[in-house]
């Protein structure tokens, strides 16, 4: 009887958090130019999926243009933090230099900092550099990562330094055990840290706002306020359908690795 009631109320709950992104799915469907419609009519007798055909291919705002940036950007993010953020806690979790946890500690409160107070600091760096309006200024920011740095320090933590030894007596490297023998055995925390970076980078709007001046250069998400303009806010089928094309791979991610975030939770406490 517990187990049922326990799942009648996770299911309410379920329910209860996919109301909003239901309610946008059915607005995208109907006419275009219609108005918002009442609760009763909300489900679309015919379902207007031409919505979708007309936000991706909008003469008026480039969205599959923003859709590309979006995927480069959020791509070139993901696999830079997997490679600096991995080496970083290498060195942190498995060698042993001077003045190690101090620098540790020092990173760590990095993280105390939010991300906004630097963004003005890396917006100066960055125009010196002539670098503005530029992929590089949308994804070099963005590798660096403490908090990646301490997700994947915990994990490598608990691999056991036997391991490492054994692969000295063999003539193994730093690097060869880095790339043949740390980083294959922490698929799951890498996983766990590609997903977290890919949505926070997909989903980030300030940033891109203010290092991107030109339309071409735009992401989905600054590309969605835009698009929203173009039809003076009143067209919300076709602005619910470009909310729903923003969130998308955005939800695909997101449920292909689900187990992986639950994984990234837990990590440091199973040691």
């Amino acid at each position: 009887m517990k187990t049922v009631l326990r799942y009648a109320v996770l299911t309410l709950i379920a329910l209860f958090l996919m109301a909003p992104f239901v309610w946008m799915v059915l607005v995208s469907l109907q006419e275009s130019k219609s108005a918002i419609p009442e609760v009763s009519k909300l489900i679309p007798e015919k379902p207007h999926w031409e919505n979708y055909r007309t936000v991706v291919l909008s003469p008026q705002v480039p969205v599959f243009r923003f859709f590309l940036n979006s995927v480069l950007v959020a791509g070139g993010v993901v696999l830079g933090q997997l490679v600096v953020c991995s080496m970083a806690a290498y060195a942190f979790a498995r060698l042993k230099f001077r003045f190690k946890e101090p620098l540790f500690t020092l990173f760590l409160l990095s993280m105390m900092f939010s991300g906004t107070v630097t963004q003005i600091p890396v917006f100066l760096m960055l125009r010196g550099m002539g670098w503005l309006d530029t992929y590089a200024a949308l994804i070099v920011p963005g590798v660096g990562s403490a908090f990646g740095v301490f997700l994947l320090r915990q994990f490598f933590s608990q691999i056991p330094f036997e391991l490492d030894e054994a692969a000295r007596i063999d003539g193994a490297g730093d690097w060869t055990i880095y790339s043949r023998l740390t980083v294959p055995m922490s698929r799951a925390a890498l996983a766990t840290l590609g997903a977290f970076a890919f949505i926070a980078t997909w989903t980030d709007f300030f940033w891109p706002l203010i290092a991107t001046s030109s339309l071409e250069m735009r992401t989905l998400e600054v590309g969605l306020s835009i698009f929203k303009d173009s039809y003076q806010g009143q067209n919300w089928p076709l602005q619910m359908t470009a909310a729903v094309v923003t969130l998308l791979p955005c939800l695909i991610v997101f449920l292909l690795l689900q187990r992986h975030f639950v994984k990234g939770v837990t990590i440091g406490s199973i040691k």
